[in-house]
This record gives C-alpha cells, structure tokens and sequence, in this order.
C-alpha cells in the first residue's frame, strides 16, 4: 500500500524502551492496596497506616510501613504488618544482636536468638524486610518477598513488634509517625 509506505516514517516505530519505562509509570501510580504483596496475602484487608523514617545519630537507617486491616487504628489485639527498608547495608550477626538487644532494653525479652538467626539475613541498601504477625505467639517474615521463617514463641508478636511500635522504642516521634498519629 503506498499509502502507508509515505507515513509510516511519521510513525513512530515500535519500542519496547518506552513500552517497558510506560508500564513502569503505571504500577507507580497504583495504589499500593491493589499490588499483590505477602502483607496483602497474609494480612485481611491490609492497607498502609503510617510511615516513618528510623534514623541513629541523624543518619537514616530505613524505612518503615505499618499495615494494619483496612488501615485501622494500631492495636495490639489486632494482626498488622510492618516492613522495613532499608538504607544501608548491615550484616546479619548485627540485625540479631541489635534486635535481641532491643527487645529486652524495651522491657519484652525472649529466647528467641535460634529462630532470629534463621530468620534473618544481612541486608544491602533497598533491601526489604516484611513482618506480619498471626495472633500473639507468631510472626512471619518476609525478606524481598520472599518468605525467610516463621518465628512461634507466647507473646512474640509484643515481644518483637515493641522495638518499634511499643512505649519504650528509641524515638517517640517515630512511633507516632509509623502509628499514623
């Protein structure tokens, strides 16, 4: 068809560059809500509550999410999930020692070393752990999406959730935020 030979050079050809960078906008631009994610699989109506910054001397350790059905108030008695990204690297043998640490500087100690060692691997910048809990004695984790462990103890949920969303965690401020007050 001549028709189509003289315009076709107006036309511009097929790139799958721009095709790839538009699909990329597109999920960008979804609400989060509607991605399929473990927090949305593993939490009933799971929505974002609030987010925060951790930071240590100034300096931003990672991101945090709360989660919490259909973005309700934080509470306790409720299941939630929370995520952390992170913004440098750290090794593993300093994620458990820096959560067993915590957790019994904020009052809620537990034997729970063998399981956090299974648990968690070291983490690089954009790594993202997810922790969803299920009732009061589990919490799953979730490392880039992918499932690491589940960690059982009575109370583990308080226990290991109170480093970062409990009464005594090392910024007021930041709880609050994550909280969504």
């Amino acid at each position: 068809m001549p028709f189509l030979d003289k315009i076709r050079p107006s036309l511009l050809p097929p790139n799958s560059g721009m095709l790839r960078a538009s699909l990329l906008s597109l999920s960008l631009l979804a609400p989060t809500g509607l991605i399929a994610s473990p927090v949305t699989e593993e939490l009933d109506g799971a929505q974002l509550r609030g987010t925060a910054t951790f930071r240590y001397l100034g300096f931003p350790i990672y991101d945090a999410k709360l989660y919490t059905p259909k973005g309700a108030s934080f509470s306790w008695s409720e299941d939630f999930g929370l995520q952390l990204t992170y913004r440098k690297s750290i090794k593993k043998n300093a994620l458990v020692n820096s959560t067993l640490g915590e957790m019994k500087r904020v009052g809620h100690p537990a034997p729970v070393g063998d399981q956090l060692d299974v648990c968690f691997r070291g983490v690089t910048k954009g790594d993202s752990y997810l922790a969803v809990s299920d009732g009061p004695d589990k919490v799953s984790f979730w490392l880039n999406g992918r499932k690491t462990c589940t960690m059982a103890y009575p109370g583990i949920k308080r226990s290991f959730m109170s480093v970062f969303l409990g009464e005594n965690t090392r910024s007021a401020s930041f709880t609050q935020m994550l909280q969504g007050k």
